[in-house]
């Protein structure tokens, strides 16, 4: 079974910046990709943004200009960096696996909370 391990998140002042890294082995292929989404309380789970297999990268609208994902291969590592943190990211943030095998597909990380304050 495949294991995620995210970390990075924690609490900032609205401006502030954090990195949360999302590790597994499935990400040292070039065969997977990973998507990251975040649900508030209350909320509904959503789409952040995306690193696909070909490196190319997607974002959410809300996010677009503040938030970077990347891919350390090597690692299996990847990074959504968040600047200009505003209190509504504030969520619980996890990763998921976009891999072309049906076995390493659809994989999600534990999550890691981020608190943004005003």
């Amino acid at each position: 079974q495949l294991q995620l391990v995210e970390s990075g998140g924690g609490s900032v002042q609205a401006g502030g910046s954090l990195r949360l890294s999302c590790t597994t082995t499935a990400l040292t292929s070039d065969s997977c990709g990973m998507d990251w989404y975040r649900q508030a309380a209350g909320k509904q789970r959503e789409w952040v943004s995306g690193i696909s297999t070909d490196g190319s990268t997607s974002y959410t609208d809300s996010v677009k200009g503040r938030f970077t994902i990347s891919k350390d291969k090597a690692k299996g590592t990847v990074y959504l960096q968040m600047n200009s943190l505003k209190p509504d990211d504030t969520a619980m943030y996890s990763c998921k696996t976009s891999c072309w095998s049906p076995a390493l597909d659809g994989y999600r990380g534990q999550g890691t909370q981020v608190t943004v304050s005003s």
